[in-house]
């Protein structure tokens, strides 16, 4: 069976999905105090293994798990959201497939209870 990883072309398809997303989130109003102080270089290698991970790819993801990660950010609904709209729109940009589009952002949203702050649930 051929995976997302493998049918889109891989870690270098992975790697530029995730330089487009964080494009789009360092011009968002709403999550760009999220980033400040962040290394983002070290950050988006860390989301490249990561989606190549969930994706199919032979990388292992090793960070920290998620809700550890995002337990001191107190990440909003509307901010998660916010995540999920320009992750889709990368998506898009990427001209992943409508159906692969939405088997992802399945995924994503699974992910929802560890990233939003239990202090904003």
């Amino acid at each position: 069976m051929t995976t997302l990883y493998d049918k889109y072309g891989g870690f270098a398809t992975v790697s530029k999905l995730v330089q487009t997303f964080y494009a789009k989130v360092a011009e968002s109003e709403e999550l760009a105090p999220y980033f400040s102080g962040i290394n983002m270089q070290r950050l988006m290698d860390h989301q490249t293994k990561f989606f190549s991970e969930i994706l199919g790819g032979p990388v292992t993801y090793t960070g920290n798990e998620l809700k550890i990660v995002h337990a001191a950010m107190t990440i909003t609904p509307k901010a998660f959201a916010e995540v999920a709209d320009l992750l889709e729109e990368a998506l898009e940009d990427m001209n992943i497939g409508d159906d692969d589009i939405e088997t992802i952002m399945e995924i994503v949203d699974g992910l929802k209870s560890d990233i939003i702050s239990s202090d904003n649930k």
